[in-house]
């Protein structure tokens, strides 16, 4: 086994004593890369590389090449004044063709000799019908140590703040070259076992550092990648599920065997449709969990119109059955309303006493329902953040279920959680669906249930993209659903209530509708008016009093129109793919033919055309969390936007590394199940190793 000694004047020496870096530098670092000592700059990591190996020909360059290395002399240079404006320009030559040379600024520092054959290093831009550079790199070429150069050369992120300070990639590679020959040298301690190392076939630690910054082949460099986001996501997978095992251990959750008379009435007497066979499977698992005596903590996903609130209503049936309160969390009004009409509809004169509690509830009406939950007199409470405050306390409270739960944060379901001296069972949904990798790196441990079949008689939705030149094609589209007796959502995006901008787009919105549709009923709502105009709106749209609802994202979730069919979303080219399908749900939801239409500007990027191509393509919901994954990467999905990821990735990405998490986590779980405590001396690094990870992986399983 080989051992890696380091001296402690390298593994600790603060970077400010680096030489290139000094007081000032050292402040910045720390500020943005959170950086204090030698050892932590190492993982400080490129971005990019830029293969320095190929010398080009001006005539080999394509349009498609980022930046490029030419051999050849300056034939002319002279400076283009234009007002107060100066160039400096010139002509390069390779000895056959020729590309122009440009600075826009810095020009007094530019030092050029014609006669002397330089090494230009920049990016080719196609200007006139030739290539030109803008403020190239250019070096005597008898002053470059070629073998050097060559290779792949790393670039590293910069803020503007160290930009201004002369700390931009260039001066960070140079700060890397003066510390890589003290690893070299030294070598760093390893921090996997080497029967794992030998397992997985990974590189060492100390070449892994040195490939990941000064790659000799994009082999190796694609093995110093492979080992160190091994490493990242096992590292990860190991603390929580380390956790999630202690949890396991340590909660005791209620019993609930009995399945009585509440649940058995609804199920023979009330049922409004059969149940699906998923839905079926998902009620077995459970109610298996909640008879365990272990506490339940179960994720069920369901796309939308898949059936979750039956699901939920039955598994609230359950606990009543058992002596039981529950208790369902949701983010908004408008759907903790709808949650509680649905409950008492469907439940009919059935002995189950059903409340609802926001923030619009009356004091007086607060007060007594306040002392009846307290009592156990209620059985079921739905409601909106209101119900984690302090004075809402339960008699019995067994089951708690948050639905659309990456609307809340980590501390505001931690706080529903604890309303009981032994915690209750959890069940959290979402109608968003969460890839594997996500769910398992996010959510830990938790359980997994699946609702992975629409209710018969579900009709697919037909989603087109539109730009909006196309807009006179819509209207009448519009107006041909109208007189089909349909109704027709117009969804703009209001991501901030507070901007102007934007509830401006809202109101025009809804003035052109008024006067393209002079005959038509037509409402509005957004998330500024006030609690009971809102509901108004909601009603005479729900009644079918009003023909075209104008609306911001608050209709995403929870609102449900059967004889809604179409779904328009202006500026579609400001929302997320999932946050797309969500508002998709809100049709298709009667027996008619439902259309989703995406207007977008007639001139859109790249991925905005992705993501209405993918929009259009399928109504597949984990199709469609995979792409956003892979679009956008993890940090706005499933609630970590209200306190970030619970851990921090240098270098794996949850959106492409999913094969090595895989693995991590199976590695992972193999040396838990042999040694759970991490006590034996061959699993003493990986111990050492968690207690000394900078920021403690926080096990969403656990409080979700």
């Amino acid at each position: 086994m080989r051992k890696f000694f380091v001296s402690m004047s390298f593994q600790d020496k603060e970077i400010k004593y680096v030489t290139g870096v000094g007081p000032k530098r050292a402040e910045l670092l720390k500020k943005e890369f959170n950086v204090s000592t030698a050892k932590q700059m190492l993982y400080v990591f490129p971005y990019k590389y830029i293969d320095r190996s190929r010398f080009y020909k001006i005539r080999e360059i394509e349009d498609s090449e980022t930046f490029v290395q030419i051999i050849g002399q300056v034939t002319s240079l002279h400076i283009d004044e234009r007002g107060k404006h100066r160039q400096l320009k010139g002509l390069f030559t390779d000895g056959r063709d020729t590309v122009e040379l440009i600075w826009f600024s810095g020009i007094d520092y530019v030092k050029l000799q014609a006669g002397v054959t330089y090494l230009l290093f920049g990016k080719p831009t196609l200007f006139n019908h030739g290539w030109s550079f803008a403020h190239p790199e250019l070096q005597p070429l008898d002053k470059v140590n070629l073998q050097k150069i060559q290779g792949l050369e790393p670039y590293y992120n910069t803020s503007g703040e160290m930009k201004n300070s002369y700390l931009n990639t260039k001066q960070i590679r140079k700060i890397m070259e003066t510390i890589l020959p003290d690893v070299e040298k030294q070598g760093l301690d390893e921090t996997l076992a080497q029967d794992l190392i030998d397992k997985y076939h990974l590189m060492s630690l100390t070449e892994s550092i040195l490939n990941i910054h000064f790659p000799k082949n994009t082999p190796l460099l694609q093995k110093a990648k492979e080992r160190l986001k091994f490493e990242e996501l096992f590292y990860i997978q190991l603390q929580i599920l380390k956790q999630s095992r202690l949890a396991r251990l340590q909660t005791v959750g209620y019993r609930m065997p009995i399945v009585g008379r509440a649940f058995n009435g609804f199920y023979f007497n009330r049922l409004p449709f059969a149940l699906t066979n998923a839905q079926k499977r998902v009620i077995r698992e459970i109610q298996t969990d909640m008879k365990s005596g272990k506490q339940m903590n179960r994720l069920l996903q369901g796309d939308v119109g898949s059936g979750k609130t039956l699901v939920a209503l039955m598994c609230c049936l359950l606990a009543k059955d058992n002596g039981f309160q529950s208790s369902i969390m949701a983010p908004t009004e408008i759907l903790a309303t709808q949650h509680y009409e649905t409950f008492r509809s469907m439940l009919g004169e059935m002995p189950v006493r059903v409340e609802l509690l926001t923030g619009s509830t009356t004091k007086k009406k607060r007060e007594t329902l306040l002392a009846d939950l307290r009592q156990g007199l209620i059985d079921i409470l739905i409601g909106t953040h209101a119900l984690i405050e302090d004075t809402v306390q339960f008699g019995n409270l067994g089951l708690v279920v948050i639905d659309e739960q990456h609307r809340f944060g980590v501390a505001q379901r931690a706080k529903l959680w604890s309303k009981n001296q032994n915690p209750p069972h959890v069940l959290v949904m979402t109608a968003t669906p969460i890839p594997r990798t996500l769910a398992m790196t996010v959510y830990g441990d938790l359980s997994v249930s699946v609702i992975d079949e629409l209710p018969p008689g579900r009709k697919p939705i037909t989603t087109m993209h539109y730009s909006q030149l196309r807009r006179q094609s819509v209207n009448q589209f519009i107006a041909k659903e109208v007189a089909a007796g349909r109704q027709v959502y117009v969804v703009y995006p209001l991501i901030e209530e507070g901007k102007k901008s934007d509830l401006a787009d809202l109101e025009n919105g809804f003035r052109y509708m008024c006067e393209q549709f002079p005959t038509m009923n037509i409402s509005m709502v957004h998330g500024k008016m006030r609690a009971a105009d809102k509901d108004e709106q909601m009603r005479l749209f729900a009644e079918g009093k009003t023909q075209i609802l104008v609306a911001t994202t608050v209709i995403e979730v929870g609102v449900n129109v059967p004889n809604a069919t179409v779904m328009i979303v202006e500026n579609a080219e400001r929302f997320g793919l999932s946050q797309l399908h969500q508002l998709r749900g809100r049709v298709g939801r009667g027996a008619d033919k439902s259309y989703c239409l995406l207007l977008t500007k007639v001139e859109i990027s790249k991925e905005t055309r992705q993501r209405m191509d993918i929009m259009v393509a399928t109504n597949d919901g984990f199709r469609i969390a995979e792409a956003d994954l892979q679009l956008r990467g993890p940090g706005d999905m499933e609630g970590t936007q209200q306190s970030g990821l619970p851990f921090e990735l240098h270098i794996a990405s949850l959106s492409t590394d999913g094969q090595i998490l895989e693995v991590a986590r199976q590695a992972a779980e193999e040396i838990l199940e042999n040694d759970p405590e991490l006590q034996s001396a061959q699993n003493k690094v990986y111990a050492d190793q968690l207690k000394t990870m900078k920021k403690t992986v926080v096990n969403w399983g656990e409080i979700s």
